[in-house]
């Protein structure tokens, strides 16, 4: 069959997820080809002390990306969209989204950025005698107990972006179980909500009053190839607003990006792994067996069938890195010179690699929002070098590049170090692996292990979702097994390994990285 004729019998499966910077939409075949993309930009908003996309903007860029997918479809394939086999929605994990029995938004979106719970996550990792992370969705909860906030006694369902996105297409308050596990501790082995857990917290909450427990007002948890509702004719209104599409698409669970970055990277089995590098960056592995004790530094979350996955998620990675390729952009066109972006950021990559390996006495922070792992609840970018440090632009790039990862090197370090977490393979995707070798060779000398890059890596996850979604249809085997042999069909990808100069001078930098975080604290109180 033509591509053409595929899309028009709707033999397609659409996913659509919602980063930080960009509302992505791909459009798979069959086999999980990737046929048509769309997309729309958008930038969070800082207001009243609180990172935050309003409704407005969420429903505008989901229906502007949709409508650019449709748009591209047409252009290349002369088709026009009006039935797909399946759908699915994926977004940024945790965060905070509480709404009353009318179905209102209490307060603004408080997104994963905001590092405003540091006593409730504080209490409740205690309490559980599990890490329970400022961004996490119950951190948010109970934070807005703690202080009193009216709107909690009027809760009657809290979810993360993606399961609002979803509840309102479908009318299915659900989750898929990754995004799940972002909000609430889940228990592996019944893949659902930790009772112990759900208990402990009801207790604390006693006497105050709410009309609530909390296992009421949670999304219910599903699994990857579980059938999770079908889009309404409200929901296709609010998606494709030229009406074309057909209601009743089956809809596929709801997932954050942590679980679509491990599916677009073919590491949802045990002992594999991925780092997912842009504007934000986390390190995942999924794990044999529990980690021996609860480190602050490290989440346990899970795969979209419910592995319990250890993951390193730092705030900040590829935002300094853009701040600086705008200041050369600027610079260049002053000087008269036209200037290609993706041949700057090319250039900033390569020239790294021709660095000291320990940046030549250049050091860096690139926080320019709160850093948790390392105890920072706010950031300020800095940049300082001693009087006799080599300061060439190839150190400049590299510590820039150091600077990106050195964050996550802090908690991978523990994961590998102190708790032996195996890992057989771990698989790069994101802006960061962009340009050939830079980037996988940094981290690699990070981690000290090969880091591994697909073809399909730069797909994202977008991709990801849409093979959840494809998955969704075709569930006559385990998603590790549908992933490898129908979508990556073996494919081994291609991996880098840093030499022994290359890990030594990251270890040397990671040395004085940690002994310059007082710099990072002045600059906060200071500045």
């Amino acid at each position: 069959m033509s591509e053409k004729s595929i899309i028009e019998q709707g033999l397609t499966s659409i996913g659509i997820e919602f980063g930080s910077t960009r509302i992505k939409t791909v459009m798979v075949d069959m086999n999980g080809k990737p046929l048509a993309q769309g997309s729309h930009t958008w930038e969070n908003q800082y207001e009243n002390g609180i990172w935050t996309y309003s409704l407005d903007m969420i429903w505008n860029g989901l229906a502007d990306s949709y409508a650019d997918l449709v748009k591209n479809v047409e252009k290349e394939y002369g088709a026009s969209i009006t039935k797909v086999q399946s759908i699915g929605f994926s977004a940024m994990m945790h965060g905070y989204m509480a709404f009353n029995a009318a179905g209102d938004l209490l307060v603004p979106f408080r997104t994963w950025r905001n590092t405003i719970t540091e006593e409730a996550a504080s209490k409740l990792t205690k309490e559980f005698g599990f890490n329970i992370p400022q961004r996490w969705s119950i951190a948010h909860l109970y934070q807005a107990i703690l202080n009193g906030e009216d709107h909690v006694g009027d809760i009657t369902f809290f979810t993360t972006l993606a399961g609002y996105i979803h509840w309102q297409l479908t009318g299915e308050k659900v989750l898929g179980i990754g995004d799940a596990s972002g909000m609430f501790p889940i228990d592996s082995t019944t893949r659902d909500y930790n009772k112990d857990y759900l208990a402990k917290f009801d207790k604390l909450i006693e006497g105050k009053g709410f009309g609530w427990k909390l296992e009421d007002i949670l999304p219910k948890v599903l699994v990857a190839g579980d059938a999770a509702g079908k889009l309404t004719a409200e929901g296709v209104k609010k998606l494709d607003r030229s009406g074309k599409l057909e209601t009743g698409v089956l809809v596929c669970p709801p997932e954050g990006d942590a679980g679509t970055g491990m599916v677009a990277t073919n590491s949802v089995a045990i002992r594999t792994g991925n780092v997912s590098a842009g504007t934000s960056i986390f390190a995942m592995v999924v794990m044999e067996k529990a980690l021996n004790k609860v480190h602050e530094e490290i989440d346990v979350v899970t795969t979209p069938v419910g592995d319990d996955v250890a993951m390193v998620h730092c705030n900040n990675c590829t935002s300094d890195i853009n701040a600086w390729a705008k200041l050369f952009k600027e610079y260049s066109e002053a000087m008269g010179f036209e200037v290609d972006m993706d041949k700057l950021y090319t250039t900033m990559f390569t020239s790294a690699m021709k660095g000291a390996p320990d940046c030549g006495g250049l050091m860096g922070f690139n926080y320019f929002s709160g850093e948790p792992v390392t105890g920072f609840e706010e950031g300020r970018p800095v940049f300082i070098r001693k009087p006799d440090a080599d300061f060439s632009f190839a150190n400049f790039m590299r510590l820039n590049l150091f600077s990106a990862v050195s964050t996550l090197k802090y908690g991978l370090d523990i994961l590998f170090k102190e708790e032996n977490v195996a890992v057989d393979k771990l698989y790069g995707h994101g802006g960061y692996f962009k340009t050939k070798d830079a980037g996988q060779r940094i981290m690699s000398a990070a981690i000290g292990e090969p880091v591994t890059v697909m073809a399909t890596a730069g797909e994202g996850g977008a991709w990801g979702i849409a093979l959840l979604a494809l998955y969704a249809v075709n569930k006559n085997k385990s998603l590790a097994e549908f992933l490898q042999e129908d979508i990556f069909g073996g494919e081994e990808g291609e991996s880098v390994m840093a030499d022994k100069a290359e890990i030594d001078g990251m270890n040397a930098f990671m040395d004085s990285f940690k002994k310059a975080m007082p710099v990072e604290r002045a600059a906060i109180e200071a500045f």
